[in-house]
């Protein structure tokens, strides 16, 4: 039997979501789907057979949680561009691969629209929206050429998308003085605050011609496209809330922060073997405040010469530390100072976690008082709305921008003095440990600056709070976005009934 008009209204909206193949992409595409299938929405997630066996887990107990939607993974075919079986998401393309593996992942990424132009032709029920990373801008023709709408989502602040508009339109390095110093002072045009970088933690197009050119090919095509969604809140960042859509014309929905909307209504994730030991344990031993949690995310390395300053540098700032260790760090023989071992191997001052750690149980403990980032926007937002103050460490992509609005404009952070882009393939420069602990010192020592940061970052965490509970910003806009959704959707039956009438 046909469906008729109102029945197919009276359907739940179904929105497809495709996100990149890296985890600081794929978790909070996951915490989305789930504020939007609570709200009635059917959510499909999109991806290849080894990223759907790391997040089925996730999406499951999701669904086990939620009475409402529901959130299905369909599986799209990882395209061959010979690289090795199961080499799918971007974390096991390591270093040790070389460039040739990245620019091939890439190259993958990008060959993926026939597959998801023949998801969209056939999948019933009909997809209604696109929830896809900015990172795949053939989406933007595909989806239109299906008659759906697209909308962004890159899992960045407003902030950083801001910022990066301003470089891409406007490319400061070209006009700014001594264009051969690195310490060079660079002014971002146009924005609500005045911010400036150094020439040498921003993308120089001149030294990568092909990553500038593949965003500024990206950002045409989100220019095009229904709209934005931002992990983010309202109360967080409004000057660039309002210049996002006022000046340059853009529509955005804030529905974050996802993890901490969906947390009540998602059991706790299961922990790692070294969390499972008694990390939560040993850090609820320790004074509130006195632990500083040490974490660069899934993609971000450090040589053996990093590591040592690291671990140095906790030692002389005298605090409690977390320290979660992935990879090539866990060869600590090549790295560890003398009576590091010892400091940590009875968890007296110091616990390590290898690999995975579920970062917002640790950041939610009343010990912590301190979080070294590399300012990844996940970590960031997890850290407002935990409350804990930041020593920020960007490294590449729009890490740098993150740490301006961290530290200079909501002023909840202090910097480690990172001073080089260079993506997680190529080295940076060596911090001292002497600079990383008095970088933590400054945050933590008790001082009316460290007082006042950690003031403003409790401020912080309140709003958070209050901007997913029901009536909050970012509770209604999960509700506007899905009522003009819903108002589309009657705008294409209706004009495929006016097509109808007139023969076409």
């Amino acid at each position: 039997m046909a469906t008729t008009r109102d029945e197919a209204q009276q359907q739940p909206l179904h929105m497809l979501f495709l996100p990149y193949f890296a985890l600081g992409h794929l978790i909070p595409v996951i915490d989305m789907a789930g504020l939007f299938a609570a709200r009635g929405a059917r959510c499909t997630i999109l991806t290849t057979p080894v990223n759907a066996d790391i997040i089925r887990p996730a999406v499951d107990r999701a669904n086990a949680a939620n009475l409402h939607g529901a959130i299905v993974i369909s599986i799209l075919p990882f395209p061959d561009v010979g690289l090795p079986p199961g080499m799918e998401n971007l974390k096991s393309v390591t270093p040790s691969h070389g460039a040739e593996y990245h620019v091939k992942f890439v190259q993958a990424t990008q060959l993926l629209r026939e597959p998801f132009d023949r998801f969209l032709a056939t999948a019933r029920p009909r997809v209604d929206a696109v929830v896809s990373d900015s990172f795949f801008p053939w989406s933007t023709d595909s989806a239109a050429a299906h008659g759906v709408p697209r909308i962004v989502f890159l899992g960045s602040s407003v902030f950083a998308r801001s910022c990066s508009e301003s470089m891409l339109r406007n490319n400061p390095l070209e006009t700014a003085n001594c264009p051969d110093d690195p310490n060079t002072l660079v002014l971002l045009p146009g924005l609500p605050h005045r911010v400036e970088l150094r020439r040498s933690q921003m993308l120089d197009p001149g030294t990568r011609p092909l990553e500038w050119a593949f965003y500024q090919s990206s950002n045409a095509a989100d220019q095009r496209c229904f709209g934005e969604v931002f992990n983010s809140f309202h109360e967080l960042e409004p000057d660039y809330v309002e210049h996002f859509r006022t000046t340059l014309g853009r529509r955005a929905w804030l529905v974050g922060p996802v993890a901490q909307a969906t947390e009540d209504m998602t059991p706790t994730k299961a922990l790692s073997p070294d969390v499972a030991g008694g990390c939560l344990q040993w850090v609820n031993t320790k004074p509130a405040g006195s632990v500083v949690y040490v974490s660069f995310g899934t993609l971000t390395s450090f040589s053996h010469a990093e590591h040592h300053e690291i671990a140095r540098g906790l030692d002389l700032s005298g605090k409690n530390f977390v320290w979660v260790l992935s990879g090539s760090e866990d060869d600590r023989s090549e790295w560890m100072p003398d009576g590091f071992a010892e400091m940590t191997g009875n968890n007296d001052r110091g616990f390590l976690i290898r690999g995975w750690a579920p970062q917002t149980l640790i950041l939610s403990q009343p010990a912590l008082g301190g979080f070294v980032t590399h300012c990844g926007w996940n970590s960031v937002l997890e850290a407002v709305s935990a409350g804990v103050p930041m020593v920020t460490w960007p490294r590449y992509a729009d890490q740098f921008y993150n740490e301006k609005l961290v530290v200079d404009v909501l002023k909840v952070g202090v910097s480690v003095g990172a001073k080089d882009y260079a993506s997680c393939m190529e080295t940076h420069e060596v911090i001292s440990g002497e600079v990383i602990a008095g970088s933590i010192t400054r945050l933590m020592g008790g001082s009316l600056e460290s007082d006042n940061i950690r003031k403003k970052a409790e401020e912080l965490r309140v709003k958070a709070r209050t901007a997913v509970e029901t009536g909050g910003g970012s509770y209604n806009d999960v509700g506007r976005l899905m009522d003009e959704l819903m108002a589309g959707r009657s705008a294409v039956k209706v004009g495929e009934e006016i097509q109808a009438v007139n023969g076409f």
